[in-house]
């Protein structure tokens, strides 16, 4: 039985919203963050990134990082740029990118339904990435960026959702600049929100698509808030943080692919040779190879594609890991015949999203790399199935598209 509560959400006013709304965090570094709100003073990356508004140089993790974020965020509402919505309420958030859309609702989930794990996991998170969310939601004293969630398809909440935005005007309506529309609507009727929450009591699990740090950083936060206070009452906004639910119908993973330094000393005649045992490689013609099923690859080496197509025997049908993709490649080909066994950290291995498509493979193995990899994506059952069986998916997995703008949503921790 999953948690779901309105909340009193600070947004900005309807005139600011394009201006505020910003990429998250974690999708660009400071440099890239800086460029991005010259002459936009009111970008949430002054909020997420504050780095950028302190001296060149400035430690990432100093506490005037965080107080900095603190700062921003208040005189965003002091400002009168953002305010606070005076009733609780759910949102619906859509996107369309490409003509694909994707729409969800926006709300606060439970720590406890986390720790308890009724909101399923598939990644181990870092003790240094979280300790960095730990502090910005502690000191800005607010969830600023949404947790991305999904749910198994529930019918009456979809009708609920239709019916909403097929009948109410949207509160905000914008493209950015790469061509992405983002749509909101306040669902402003209590009864209709309490029959929202009420609905989400009969989700048996909510499973985290996007967002493992921020989800740990914000419970951890909770957990913290619990011990200054003992005498809670569960009711408290620390107990609940921000997240975009979405029906798993609503969403698509993409491809995730792979680029490689070096053969490992192999010639490529050697290689070939070597992942052959595996696979099966097959020339694959002139234009760049996208996987159209399960178990095969594209590889891209020496100039050429190939085809190549995992072998019987090469994994466990019956292990939701094993059997995934990006667990086939690493097993039998990267991991033994160009020895990289840790591609969380080996320099040898760079990932490249698939939002920035097949000519990125061949640009990046035609100059820094020599090997490439187009993948098959992994589907949001897959990652379900692993979930459920509280198992964790390789590295690299998955890839969504398109993200969550921050900034249109702020949940306050009281």
């Amino acid at each position: 039985m999953a948690v779901f509560r309105p909340f009193r959400a600070i947004r900005p006013l309807p005139v600011y919203a394009e201006k505020v709304a910003a990429l998250p965090y974690d999708v660009m570094n400071s440099e890239e963050a800086a460029k991005t709100v010259e002459g936009n003073p009111y970008s949430f990356l002054h909020v997420d990134k504050a780095e950028i508004d302190l001296p060149a140089g400035t430690d990432l993790y100093s506490e005037a990082v965080y107080l900095k974020a603190k700062e921003n965020l208040e005189k965003l509402v002091s400002d009168g740029i953002c305010r606070q919505d005076e009733e609780n309420r759910f949102y619906i958030y859509r996107q369309i990118m490409n003509g694909r859309s994707q729409t969800g609702l926006v709300g606060c989930v439970s720590i406890d339904d986390y720790i308890n794990n009724v909101i399923k996991k598939h990644e181990h998170t870092r003790a240094d990435k979280e300790a960095d969310r730990i502090n910005h939601v502690d000191y800005c004293d607010a969830n600023t960026g949404p947790i991305f969630l999904t749910y198994r398809p529930q019918q009456e909440i979809a009708e609920i959702v239709s019916g909403w935005c097929g009948s109410h005007e949207p509160e905000y309506d914008f493209v950015t600049a790469d061509g992405i529309a983002n749509t909101v609507w306040v669902i402003d009727c209590g009864e209709t929100n309490a029959k929202i929450s009420e609905l989400f009591k009969k989700v048996d699990y909510l499973y985290i698509a996007d967002g493992h740090h921020r989800a740990a950083s914000a419970v951890r936060v909770g957990l913290k808030r619990r011990e200054q206070l003992p005498d809670f009452d569960g009711s408290e906004e620390f107990n609940f943080f921000l997240a975009v639910l979405f029906d798993c119908n609503e969403l698509e993973i993409m491809d995730y692919n792979r680029v490689m330094k070096d053969l490992n000393g192999n010639t490529p005649e050697q290689f070939i040779e070597k992942i052959s045992e595996k696979f099966t490689v097959e020339p694959a013609g002139d234009a760049a190879y996208k996987p159209e099923s399960a178990h095969t690859f594209g590889m891209l080496l020496g100039g050429k594609w190939y085809k190549l197509t995992a072998k019987e025997g090469t994994f466990n049908a019956n292990d939701p890991v094993e059997s995934l993709d990006v667990s086939i490649l690493q097993n039998n080909l990267i991991s033994p015949v160009l020895d990289i066994h840790d591609p969380r950290t080996d320099k040898r291995i760079d990932f490249v999203g698939g939002i920035r498509g097949l000519g990125e493979l061949e640009r990046r193995a035609s100059e820094d790399m020599c090997l490439a990899f187009s993948m098959y994506p992994t589907t949001l059952r897959e990652l379900m199935d692993i979930a459920d069986a509280d198992k964790i998916m390789p590295p690299k997995s998955t890839w969504f598209e398109p993200k969550l703008l921050s900034g249109l949503f702020i949940h306050k921790l009281k």
